[in-house]
């Protein structure tokens, strides 16, 4: 069945339909909650919430051909929400040092790897998100504003601004 009629099928309240969605953006999601959260165990719960979180709003999505960009603006939205209540509790900044972000399913980036780890944990969040939907899940301007909720204009403004921060500490760090 193709996405139309799964999203058709699942808001006529069939629950194996709104399952075969979810299991389509699996990956995308665990791989979007495990930038954001750093750990396989609270990617895996975060799937599990954004999945019930999505389940209970589903009625609430307006155009059914945004129902992936949909997903994944809950799924950003829980995993910030996460953070905050981490940073909260410890009252320490979150170490973030240890970060792996997933390209595919069986190549690890660690931004280490690459020297950004510093210059990206210094980055203002919505740059950051921005940065590494462009860059490390591969998402398009337009995927992006829709996700981020925000136009397309300001999306390529932050990234314009984010690649500037990220040129200038390469640049420095190569002298």
């Amino acid at each position: 069945m193709d996405k139309q009629k799964l999203i058709k099928a699942s808001k006529a309240g069939d629950d194996d339909a709104f399952y075969q969605l979810i299991v389509e953006n699996k990956e995308k999601l665990y791989k979007i909650a495990y930038s954001y959260l750093r750990n396989e165990e609270d990617a895996l719960e975060a799937i599990q919430e954004v999945t019930c979180r999505a389940y209970m709003r589903f009625g609430k999505l307006k155009e059914d051909q945004y129902f992936d960009t949909w997903l994944v603006r809950i799924m950003i939205n829980y995993c910030i929400d996460e953070l905050k209540k981490k940073s909260r509790f410890f009252n320490q900044e979150i170490n973030l040092n240890n970060s792996k972000i997933f390209r595919n399913d069986e190549d690890v980036i660690n931004y280490n790897q690459y020297g950004l780890q510093p210059v990206l944990d210094e980055m203002e969040p919505k740059i950051r998100s921005i940065i590494e939907l462009k860059y490390f899940h591969d998402f398009t301007i337009t995927e992006i504003a829709r996700t981020i909720e925000r136009p397309e204009g300001t999306v390529k403004t932050w990234l314009n601004k984010g690649l500037k921060v990220l040129r200038s500490y390469l640049e420095k760090e190569g002298d």
